[in-house]
């Protein structure tokens, strides 16, 4: 199962495999989570453009600085939004485009701020902006490198550059610009946060779902899909578990085959169906008879090998004669009128280093011996 570090980007669900989906639906919901986020991105702009506009109207800064911003935001987001419908894409390792973006951003907002520093706060405040949605995908070492990357750019024009910056307070309309401003950028610091949270809270439904499935597809691997019972392959690995265990503790283990006697007679004269709902119903019962610590599977066909954990040999076989007269006396009459279902087995307890093969071999040779004595029979090897 995937990791879900806590740097991770908690928009990048695009990470996450899906049980059921196919590559070209991966690829559908990549695009769909990628034109999300630039849909946003173009939305911060037209903020920053505004805002801009609101100032050019103020005489801050000429109309001119106003419309090449909007341009080179239009160049930038339309950019990414192309290269997001370009397949190769898909095989980069930022495949939200949350770094490049993020440097693109950045490059243009500075740009501005050498260009308009009388607006500055405009680009200082959308670099906020910009550190935060980079953080949201950035490791501890990345995300220091933005604090470092925007602070040398910004302290480079301060200082180097000569520049000064101001808080355009001059008119109403520079003061409305201004507070506008710092406005607009808590609300979409709030936004981002917001935004996160709830794609987050998505992944963590995601991921439940994952575990869910996978604990299920762990389950089905187990399990046999008519009877519920193990299966053949876990069945013998519990076997050979449950051998290494009583050798090394010196704990008594039994097994028992056990064979649900004229099977075939079963299937021909009742149907398939009545032959599946007597071998869910015998694997009910075999449940409903044993311990928590015992094992149950379906060893083939009409068989099955019942591992009995610390169980010494007469009190597996006082187990067995019990449950066989559980299973002959109940109403099989219910699934088809004169039906009558027994079982045999034969029961085998583990000696010293013995195998697990040495071990059913003596359980099957027992079992043939009770099918010979007339079935309905418990017989010990």
């Amino acid at each position: 199962m995937t990791a879900i570090s806590p740097t991770q980007d908690p928009t990048g669900d695009d990470v996450t495999v899906v049980p059921g989906e196919s590559p070209s639906e991966a690829l559908t919901r990549r695009r769909l989570r990628r034109r999300q986020l630039l849909v946003f991105a173009a939305a911060f702009q037209v903020v920053n453009a505004a805002l801009l506009l609101i100032f050019a109207a103020a005489g801050t800064i000429p109309v001119a600085i106003a419309t090449a911003f909007t341009v080179g935001a239009v160049i930038v987001v339309g950019g990414f939004w192309a290269l997001s419908e370009i397949p190769a894409t898909d095989r980069w390792r930022d495949r939200t485009f949350a770094q490049t973006y993020a440097a693109t951003t950045f490059a243009l907002l500075l740009g501005f701020v050498a260009i308009a520093p009388q607006v500055a706060v405009v680009f200082l405040s959308a670099l906020f902006l910009v550190a935060q949605m980079a953080g949201m995908r950035a490791t501890p070492r990345y995300g220091f490198a933005i604090w470092i990357v925007i602070t040398a750019g910004v302290a480079t024009l301060y200082w180097l550059g000569g520049l000064s910056f101001s808080v355009p307070l001059g008119n109403p309309l520079e003061r409305f610009g201004t507070l506008l401003t710092f406005s607009l950028t808590l609300g979409r610091i709030v936004f981002i946060g917001v935004f996160a949270s709830s794609m987050q809270d998505a992944l963590s439904r995601r991921r439940v779902e994952l575990e869910t499935a996978y604990k299920r597809i762990e389950e089905l691997s187990e399990l046999d899909e008519l009877t519920g019972s193990y299966n053949r392959r876990c069945i013998m690995r519990m076997l050979g578990d449950e051998t290494i265990r009583a050798h090394r503790t010196k704990s008594p283990c039994s097994i028992a085959l056990i064979d649900l006697d004229w099977f075939k007679r079963i299937n021909d004269t009742y149907g398939h169906p009545t032959g599946d709902e007597v071998l869910r119903t015998f694997s009910i019962a075999v449940f409903a008879n044993i311990r928590a610590i015992d094992k149950f599977g379906r060893y083939g066909g009409e068989e099955f090998l019942l591992v009995l954990p610390d169980t010494p040999h007469d009190m597996a076989v006082v187990l067995l004669d019990r449950l066989r007269a559980i299973i002959a006396t109940l109403d099989w009459s219910a699934f088809s009128e004169g039906l009558i279902v027994t079982i045999s087995a034969g029961v085998a307890t583990m000696e010293p280093d013995e195998s697990p093969d040495a071990l059913l071999a003596r359980a099957d040779a027992a079992l043939y011996a009770a099918k010979a004595g007339g079935r309905n029979l418990i017989a010990s090897a």
